[in-house]
């Protein structure tokens, strides 16, 4: 197992150990743990979620194709593990918004 599998499993089982000792710490309704794949090309990343998809028994989420990711998803309950790939565009997209940041600057309230 690598340095950083290993971490995030200790820290999660050292989470709900905390949180199980402190009943009265409030906590989220849901936590979601991400995996992106490197930004190689949009094939590589989509065979990447296909091969995540494969070895956690579960499906493509076409709910986020409009927005140019490509997803799958495995749900414990409230938390759940999820692949995403960005597609090019989406990047390129993204990238263009951002661009304008802090070029307009609204009136005061």
């Amino acid at each position: 197992m690598n340095d950083r599998r290993a971490a995030l499993i200790n820290g999660l089982l050292d989470l709900a150990a905390f949180l199980e000792a402190h009943p009265d710490v409030p906590v989220s309704p849901s936590v979601t743990v991400h995996h992106f794949p490197d930004n190689d090309s949009d094939a590589d990343m989509c065979a990447e979620i296909d091969r995540i998809a494969g070895l956690a028994g579960s499906r493509i989420d076409h709910e986020d194709s409009p927005y140019g990711h490509y997803a799958t998803s495995v749900l414990f309950g409230p938390v759940e593990y999820r692949a995403v790939a960005v597609l090019a565009a989406a990047r390129a997209r993204h990238d263009a918004e951002r661009s304008y940041y802090g070029c307009i600057k609204p009136d005061p309230a």
